[in-house]
């Protein structure tokens, strides 16, 4: 199965503008290719450059076509693109499966092909139908998605002060003024949460996806919790990154699906609400358990249940089921504020 495209690659020459800009400053846009960029942008696709160019006249004349913030981490020097395609996708911390690359020439889009060939290459006169083609229609498009470049970049300054910060890591982050905030899931939640199982692949428990209606069906059965999370600092917001379903029954909490953005891997924010549902089931006198579904991409996942003091007791078909006996839990970092559910909910009333 094809799966939605994530990032559009660009080529510039011949691609994003007739000419060629190392031979003239003259280059026109191609017709119709900013309302394109627009377009993508609004539907939450990202975008990027792989270009043989000059990179300062490049920017250069991208800012001059008011085009140059579309772009993240652009790689434009003169390396073989299958790297640019693969330094993109890292930086995005994307699948290499959801890039497309648009290019003029065929030896270029051949030379990506040959090195990545689950990217989807396509030549640059097919640019007008980009809109149309079924890869470049997200099944939901939710707030969070029309902001994602903007959380990008939000993060790109993050990591940019970050790098430039000398003292230990815990003191960076706690500068940081980080805000978790769990809530219980809302019907208006309900396309981020689908988007979220459909997108999240590393630090997803199952694997498993569930549609809208399947989710509001357990948002509203009172044997089961459904909880969404969202992230915040000085920066802005990370937008819904988790999401948990806690199966409630007489004497056990079963977690049947716990996955968390890899956007925030790299603040510690992990075990937050597998720390929160372990410290509600204990509270309520009940034994927890999570269950477990190998993917190909989410070894994290296992990684981070096993950390937090999870043990696996048995099997059902290709599912693990995990507990965990209560007696000692993680504590919440110290960085990060954190939110329950409850506390919310003080808050509106």
């Amino acid at each position: 199965m094809n799966k939605e495209i994530k990032c559009v690659v660009w080529d510039l020459d011949n691609t994003i503008w007739d000419g060629v800009l190392l031979e003239s400053p003259d280059v026109t846009l191609k017709p119709g290719l900013p309302e394109i960029i627009r377009e993508l942008d609004s539907r939450g696709i990202l975008q990027s450059i792989a270009s043989k160019n000059n990179r300062e006249d490049a920017l250069a004349k991208l800012r001059e076509f008011n085009l140059e913030e579309y772009f993240l981490y652009p790689e434009i020097h003169w390396n073989a693109k299958s790297s640019s395609i693969e330094n993109i996708c890292k930086n995005l911390n994307i699948g290499i499966d959801t890039l497309a690359f648009i290019d003029d020439q065929p030896f270029e889009l051949q030379e990506v092909k040959s090195v990545h060939e689950q990217v989807l290459c396509l030549h640059a006169e097919e640019y007008q139908r980009l809109l149309d083609m079924p890869r470049f229609q997200p099944k939901m498009i939710t707030e969070d998605s029309r902001r994602r470049r903007l959380m990008y970049m939000e993060d790109m300054q993050r990591k940019q002060d970050e790098e430039g910060y000398e003292g230990p890591k815990e003191e960076f982050l706690a500068s940081l003024g980080m805000k978790f905030v769990i809530t219980e899931a809302r019907e208006e939640d309900l396309k981020r949460a689908e988007e979220l199982t459909l997108r999240t692949n590393q630090l997803n428990s199952t694997g498993i996806t569930y549609d809208y209606d399947e989710l509001n069906c357990y948002r509203t059965d009172p044997n089961h919790l459904l909880l969404v999370c969202e992230l915040t600092d000085k920066y802005g917001s990370y937008g819904k990154i988790g999401l948990a379903l806690l199966q409630m029954e007489k004497e056990v909490n079963c977690l049947k699906l716990l996955l968390m953005s890899c956007r925030v891997m790299s603040r510690g924010v992990g075990t937050v609400l597998l720390t929160y549902l372990m410290q509600r089931t204990k509270e309520a006198g009940k034994r927890f358990r999570a269950e477990f579904r190998q993917t190909q991409r989410n070894r994290m996942m296992f990684v981070t249940y096993r950390l937090a003091g999870l043990k696996e007791v048995g099997q059902r078909g290709d599912i693990s089921i995990l507990e965990h006996h209560l007696e000692k839990l993680n504590s919440y970092p110290p960085y990060i504020e954190v939110q329950t559910p409850d506390e919310v909910h003080k808050q509106t009333e």
